[in-house]
């Protein structure tokens, strides 16, 4: 039997552990979803993150139920939708969530998108600090936050974002946004961590990849773990599901995560934060 790797953990800004390597499930249909996570959880990975508007909560949920696992061994994360954003309308979705996934409480719940012009997302905050202090929600963070958006929730709230989940690959590594996160003890999460496979045909890449005989998808893990990211690889492929796993037996070099640090060209593959409502 092939032995699991163990995925070391990040301590966030209220103590909760958070596993540094996890599984997303955007994009995958729910009724391949519970397959897709089977297989993680048999792989090894013991985080997952998932999102309302995925439509696979209870493809999560039905995994998870059907694993065999310890509740406490999991860590699981999903996300409030734009269009439920607002104080009593984010406390009925996040009701709505929780029955989808079967769990009488979450590891991580954000706010998806600030969706600036709603100009909801104080008031959306304001009530996953009543969840937060209800027990129902360990640690509550946002997704997509630019230093903006992220500056003025400090500014009106005494509950600080434990994490940030942004677009972050080699091709666009929001270094701003990452400053601004580790002056005020926020970890950062990287969603897209390979650029959706746009950066992997980078002669870098490939190049590195070759030499710790190694993917170049494993490579870019490999950097956003050592720049200390929390990331979520997504597959439905049980090969590349393991492969995404397979990334503590190496590491890069200084100069190989400075080289990978070169890469940056503000190459975004999803929404821009400040235009997605």
């Amino acid at each position: 039997m092939t032995s699991r790797p163990t995925v070391p953990t990040i301590t966030l800004n209220n103590g909760v552990e958070i596993p540094q390597l996890g599984f997303g499930v955007f994009q995958v249909p729910d009724e391949e979803t519970t397959a897709a996570v089977t297989h993680a959880l048999e792989a090894g990975y013991r985080s997952v993150d998932t999102a309302a508007i995925y439509g696979n909560e209870a493809g999560v949920g039905k995994a998870l139920a059907a694993s065999g696992l310890a509740r406490e061994e999991l860590f699981v994360t999903t996300k409030l939708w734009n269009a439920d954003q607002g104080y009593d309308s984010t406390l009925r979705a996040f009701d709505r969530s929780l029955a989808a996934l079967g769990l009488d409480h979450v590891d991580l719940y954000l706010i998806h998108w600030p969706a600036p012009a709603r100009d909801l997302y104080l008031d959306s905050w304001r009530a996953i600090e009543t969840l937060v202090a209800d027990g129902r929600v360990r640690a509550a963070g946002v997704s997509n936050f630019q230093p903006a958006h992220l500056t003025r929730l400090l500014d009106h709230s005494d509950l600080v974002p434990a994490v940030n989940q942004i677009e972050l690959h080699p091709g666009l590594q929001q270094r701003t946004l990452r400053e601004l996160h580790a002056a005020h003890g926020i970890a950062t999460e990287a969603w897209s961590p390979l650029a959706q496979g746009a950066v992997l045909a980078d002669p870098l890449l490939r190049e590195l990849a070759d030499r710790h005989d190694r993917s170049p998808a494993q490579v870019v893990l490999r950097w956003h773990l050592q720049l200390g990211n929390v990331v979520i690889p997504k597959s439905v492929t049980p090969a590349r599901i393991r492969e995404n796993l397979d990334v503590f037996g190496f590491s890069l070099t200084e100069e190989e995560m400075a080289a990978v640090s070169g890469l940056d060209a503000d190459l975004r593959t999803g929404p821009h934060p400040d235009t997605l409502d």
